[in-house]
């Protein structure tokens, strides 16, 4: 955590350098806030989270060699007082319970204000839990919904490695895609399939993708 009247000094991790510098552009702005490093892969960004002195890591959750939310888990094992605020492009809906239930400090889509970028990075940096008027919205529609309905939906209960598995079937990729994609056997693939048919009911691929569009689930 940063002391009164230090900068919150940023690991900023992206792997697309345009996005890097704009974020870096907006954050110039601000005065309290300083972009110390920056790095565009998973083993990068845990390397320089135990060598560098920052205040927060910002974090994307499509990074290359090691995915995000592995990451996440990995640092808060390791330095679990160092806040992270993860930033994606995909809905809250589909990640930001996954972000938190792991220990980030918070959850925006790239699509946020500048504004709201500066808000939860202070707010994170200061020890507390960044989470916008949507994501409450979301939380608090789900709390409703399982008080209603005890039953969990099927999805709910895939591993996160699972979950990023069954998106990219329902995306359509293949086994070797995937496993190219996330750094991981094409057996292991097929292992997490199965456990993702059985789970959600799905006889194959193409069940596995109406499943994700029933209940709005395919990546954007």
């Amino acid at each position: 955590m940063s002391a009164a009247g230090d900068n919150i000094r940023i690991l900023l991790c992206d792997d697309h350098r345009i996005v890097r510098e704009g974020l870096k552009q907006i954050l110039a702005d601000t005065p309290d806030i300083e972009v110390a490093a920056e790095c565009a892969n998973g083993p990068d960004v845990l390397h320089r989270a135990r060598v560098e002195a920052i205040d927060l890591v910002l974090l994307d959750i499509a990074i290359p060699q090691q995915d995000g939310l592995d990451v996440l888990r990995q640092i808060k094992q390791e330095m679990p007082r160092l806040p992270v605020l993860m930033l994606s492009t995909y809905p809250e809906k589909h990640y930001a319970a996954r972000c938190y239930k792991l220990g980030a400090a918070g959850y925006l889509n790239k699509s946020a204000d500048p504004a709201q970028l500066v808000e939860a990075i202070r707010k994170a940096a200061g020890g507390g839990l960044y989470v916008s008027a949507q994501m409450a919205e979301t939380l608090a529609s789900g709390l409703a919904q399982r008080a209603t309905a005890p039953q969990r939906a099927a999805h709910e209960s895939l591993s996160h490695r699972e979950y990023q598995v069954f998106q990219l079937i329902a995306a359509g990729r293949s086994v070797k895609e995937i496993a190219d994609q996330l750094e991981l056997s094409p057996n292991t693939v097929s292992t997490y399939r199965s456990r993702i048919l059985e789970k959600t009911g799905a006889s194959n691929d193409v069940g596995i993708a109406m499943y994700a569009v029933r209940h709005q689930l395919l990546p954007v």
